[in-house]
């Protein structure tokens, strides 16, 4: 807890909004993107699914190949705590749709389905987008599935089982524009999901690390990506990093208040 709280801290003294972006690419990002109004009609698909898992009082036993909960004390957890404790909420979800939009992604891979509301987010924001969603838990997998199922969200292909068997074959010669990390927080194996990741990107490829401050390790993780050389631009949300692979841009690193 003292290290997020000291690390908001930091990010609150050095952060800026798009007044300290001398960036084109950013200040066009910031301001038509992360500062603009979402899309009334997304918002209320979101709030809708959203609405659904909080409703749903399921028990269910959840396998957990990450780092585990700082919250939940055992494994078998309600449904709609899921949603609202590790589910993505309102804030970032609109701002996840918001940034789909702006780049109209069409080829896009989330690491971490949970129980399926930020893989829904992303299909809110792009429904003639593929979406391929890894989970580790066959019984969050089956929330998501039934949750998907429910709002015709046909766009998504949900594969089960742990990251370390499925994600090497899912980017097999592929090419992602979008690709959301949400499955591991801890430092090794999102050093490792990243350097797998890097062989389906293309110029244009966007990665999103979730929980970038959650803990120390999480946070010299963020670090050594930044530092990759295939990584141009990255911008710290403190909830989120961006990262950017465009060779046409200058290596800078952005801190960005949302």
């Amino acid at each position: 807890m003292w290290f997020k709280i000291k690390s908001y801290l930091t990010f609150l003294i050095k952060s800026t909004n798009q007044h300290g972006v001398h960036s084109p690419f950013v200040f066009n990002l910031v301001t038509k993107c992360f500062y603009k109004k979402t899309n009334p009609s997304k918002i209320t698909s979101f709030k809708k699914i959203r609405s659904t898992l909080y409703k749903n009082n399921k028990v269910i036993t959840v396998t957990d190949f990450g780092k585990g909960s700082k919250v939940f004390k055992n494994n078998k957890r309600k449904v709609t705590d899921i949603a609202k404790i590790a589910g993505i909420n309102q804030k970032k979800g609109l701002l996840l749709i918001r940034f789909v939009s702006y780049f109209n992604f069409s080829n896009m891979l989330e690491i971490g389905t949970s129980v399926g509301l930020g893989t829904s987010t992303l299909s809110i924001a792009n429904p003639s987008s593929k979406i391929t969603s890894l989970e580790g838990c066959p019984n969050t997998a089956k929330i998501a599935q039934d949750l998907f199922h429910k709002y015709q969200l046909q766009n998504i292909q949900l594969v089960t089982g742990n990251f370390k068997d499925t994600l090497s074959s899912c980017i097999k010669n592929k090419q992602f524009d979008f690709i959301y990390f949400d499955g591991n927080h801890q430092k090794e194996p999102t050093l490792n999901y990243f350097e797998e990741c890097l062989q389906a990107i293309h110029n244009d490829s966007v990665f999103i690390f979730d929980d970038i401050n959650w803990s120390k390790e999480m946070n010299e993780a963020w670090c050594e990506i930044k530092k990759h050389p295939k990584v141009t631009v990255t911008i710290d949300t403190f909830f989120w990093g961006f990262v950017f692979f465009r060779k046409e841009l200058k290596k800078q690193d952005f801190r960005i208040r949302c």
